[in-house]
């Protein structure tokens, strides 16, 4: 950090007089530090450092460099050398088929995968940036509450990458090792032994980690992302129960919110759709040739079959699921808008008759709100000298029931509807495959 920086920093501090608070504040709540890129303490250090170690800092020309030569050698040249069957001479048994079969099987969608991953964060680093990716520049117009809530979700985001790809790697390694002390790695011009093996086991586990480290960092940006909207979700649902509830605030954070969600559906629609087509095409090629082969399953033969699939599926479902109950908050606002829209009508009523309380307040429930999806229960009071006009209040219900969609596909809300339609596309390719599997055997 420079002096000038330090002595900046100090100076801000003490501006702020007796407020000690402040000092154990987090930096995305300080305005001071809103577009903070070189500080030590910067929230984002941890994940500036990650993208470094990872070969996918495009900050700088050279680091575009390096991270464009890492994809092409771990992500294309590696695979396509590991699945040539001429490397490999068994020292046990006949090398089997199956096994080259398998290896191109998982080979391929763990390639696509990790391009379909490095062209989105590409994409994104070009255009947006980090902070504008994650939309911490817009974070100085929230709440207190959305800050802070982002703050921790900020510092959990790796460990949902670390708690699906931890256990894949250590079940990969086991794997690795069984297989390379199994096979002999042959090349032309070069001497057989343990150095050749240790190489090309070193080189495959790396291109296995880099290839889902990159797909599973998309999916759980995605995640964070839309972390930070169910928070401003809340954030509107606490607007409805704050006394002297105003319908035009009301509308001006929906509106915001609604522009957010559009911008997320947009960066990500692509990602999705063509992570859904690799998976469900390696997944059915899969189940098909399992299904057909009459030769034995094993670990060996396998082994990594079963934890691409594991791997696959954890980062899909990790996209899947956060975007569906950002959408499920997204279609409930307009009931909680209309619960609110009632209770005050009713509260007002009352007013106008006399009974309303002597502090000018008057509580229209008593239902604490709870941390569930589902929660429909309220506590809504009103000021009698601010109430929120009728037309308005009718005007917000109806916008929010014509808007009520969270992330879109081209369209379509991604939401619990459209997923029990995926599984029973998916369930009928399932029967089908099932069926010609059948009749193959026959």
């Amino acid at each position: 950090m420079k002096t000038n920086d330090i002595m900046n920093c100090c100076k801000s501090d003490f501006d702020h007089g007796d407020d000690t608070d402040y000092f154990n504040e987090p930096l995305l709540l300080r305005p001071s530090y809103a577009r903070s890129t070189s500080l030590l303490c910067d929230e984002l250090r941890s994940f500036r450092i990650s993208l470094r170690w990872c070969a996918l800092d495009h900050s700088s020309s050279t680091g575009k460099f390096v991270s464009y030569l890492t994809f092409i050698l771990l992500a294309v040249f590696v695979p396509i050398i590991s699945s040539l069957p001429v490397w490999f001479q068994d020292l046990s048994i006949a090398f089997p088929t199956e096994t080259t079969a398998f290896n191109l099987l998982v080979q391929f969608p763990e390639s696509a995968l990790a391009f379909l991953g490095f062209f989105t964060l590409s994409c994104f680093f070009r255009r947006y940036g980090l902070r504008q990716l994650l939309f911490l520049d817009a974070l100085q117009q929230d709440t207190t509450f959305v800050r802070r809530g982002y703050t921790r979700e900020l510092d959990k985001a790796f460990r949902y990458l670390a708690c699906i790809l931890l256990p894949s790697f250590f079940v990969e390694v086991v794997h690795k090792i069984i297989f390379f002390s199994t096979v002999k790695i042959s090349l032309p011009y070069v001497s057989s032994g343990f150095p050749l093996n240790s190489i090309a086991f070193v080189l495959v586990l790396g291109s296995w980690v880099y290839r889902t480290g990159v797909f599973l960092l998309v999916c759980v940006l995605f995640r964070l992302t839309c972390e930070l909207q169910i928070l401003r979700f809340q954030g509107l649902h606490k607007m409805f129960e704050g006394c002297g509830s105003d319908g035009g605030d009301i509308f001006q954070e929906h509106v915001r919110i609604r522009k957010q969600l559009a911008i997320t559906s947009h960066r990500y629609r692509f990602f999705i759709i063509a992570s859904l087509v690799v998976i469900t095409a390696s997944q059915f090629a899969a189940l098909l040739m399992v299904l057909a082969s009459k030769s034995d399953k094993n670990f060996f033969n396998s082994g990594d079959l079963l934890v691409c699939s594991t791997v696959q599926l954890s980062g899909f479902f990790l996209c899947l699921l956060g975007a569906a109950r950002i959408t499920h908050r997204a279609q409930g606002m307009a009931a909680v808008a209309s619960r609110w829209h009632m209770s005050m009508t009713c509260a007002m009523a009352g007013v106008e008759q006399g009974k309303q309380e002597d502090d000018g307040f008057l509580p229209v429930s008593t239902c604490n709100e709870t941390d569930s999806d589902d929660s429909s229960d309220m506590f809504i009071s009103f000021s009698a000298q601010h109430p929120s006009n009728f037309q308005t209040r009718q005007a917000l219900v109806s916008y929010l029931q014509h808007n009520n969609k969270g992330i879109t596909l081209f369209g379509y809300a991604l939401d619990r509807g459209l997923l029990h339609t995926l599984f029973a596309f998916e369930f009928s390719l399932v029967m089908w495959i099932l069926s010609k599997v059948v009749v193959l055997n026959d």
